[in-house]
């Protein structure tokens, strides 16, 4: 894949990849940070990718491993660092953000790429590498987790 044609469709779905991120990372400039590093990433490896029609699952799944990478790097992080007082205040309490945070990685992944990025089940099953009826399984598990959860609040 020539350069031109990696930031045109890169840009194309720009703004897909960065909901992917904030929702992974709560962060907004985390989330551009993380999309940064994922562009950098497809840039160093486009020569790696032999199917150009599988350029979106190809830089989602870049974008993910970059954010937890980046979610990695934070909780080592805050083994080290203090919480500050006015965390508390600026933590986002949404019932549904924390309840999709507490879902098992495997689970959590399913939702964010299907309801927070906008993917179908097969693109979904194909950005993780899993069998279609794998994504459909772990979407349907981490749906009844949530709502069990949620009718609790």
């Amino acid at each position: 894949m020539k350069m031109d044609e990696f930031a045109r469709r890169s840009e194309e779905i720009k703004g897909r990849l960065y909901k992917t991120a904030i929702v992974y990372l709560q962060d907004p400039d985390a989330a551009e940070e993380a999309l940064a590093e994922a562009v950098y990433r497809g840039v160093k490896a486009c020569g790696k990718l032999k199917d150009p029609g599988l350029f979106d699952t190809w830089m989602t799944r870049i974008l993910i491993n970059a954010c937890c990478d980046e979610l990695k790097r934070r909780k080592r992080q805050s083994s080290v660092d203090e919480i500050p007082e006015d965390a508390a205040e600026k933590y986002d309490s949404l019932p549904l953000r924390d309840a999709v945070c507490r879902l098992p990685k495997e689970l959590k992944d399913v939702i964010v790429l299907r309801y927070f990025s906008g993917y179908g089940l097969k693109e979904t099953a194909d950005i993780l590498g899993i069998p279609q009826g794998t994504a459909a399984t772990r979407q349907r598990r981490a749906l009844a987790l949530l709502r069990l959860e949620l009718e609790e609040v």
